[in-house]
């Protein structure tokens, strides 16, 4: 089976190794240690610290293996100043016409998506959208509720 790749930007990348170091050195000691504070309880059948402490190992471990595998697969996108229309690691700002607030996203891979933190998915539909149009663009983006027209009011690496 031919693994996946995943397009990922510099800072994504880089925030994914933080967060795996994290979960090695800091998460999974503090669960070790709540492993055993449990266990010195005594009985393990009714010990819901036991439980809790077992569940939360379970995630750490899922989501270390994660990141590996992601940080194991992953393309690497560069800033890049030669290009200025809209793609993976560019921010956007655009403005719903006719008289919408600007509103500016980070174009981001799948996995680093984050749109409370205005990092929205390459595969989004408004990123699909926007992806190669340049600032002063007009374009139609496909929402749920329709249609709607938006323009393209900056493209920056930062």
């Amino acid at each position: 089976m031919k693994n996946k790749k995943f397009e990922l930007t510099r800072e994504g990348h880089d925030q994914f190794v933080e967060e795996l170091d994290y979960l090695k050195t800091v998460k999974r000691k503090e669960n070790i240690a709540a492993l055993q504070e449990a266990r010195a309880q005594g009985d393990l059948s009714e010990n819901a610290e036991y439980d809790a402490a077992r569940e939360e190992q379970a995630q750490i471990e899922a989501r270390v293996q994660e990141l590996e595998y992601i940080l194991k697969n992953a393309h690497i996108i560069e800033d890049d100043d030669s290009t200025t229309g809209v793609s993976i690691g560019k921010v956007v700002v655009f403005q719903e016409l006719p008289d919408g607030e600007e509103q500016t996203f980070k174009i981001v891979g799948s996995e680093e998506a984050d749109p409370l933190n205005e990092k929205i998915s390459m595969n989004s539909p408004i990123a699909q959208s926007l992806y190669g149009r340049e600032a002063g663009d007009v374009v139609k983006v496909k929402i749920p509720a329709g249609e709607i027209n938006v323009k393209i009011v900056d493209v920056r690496n930062k």
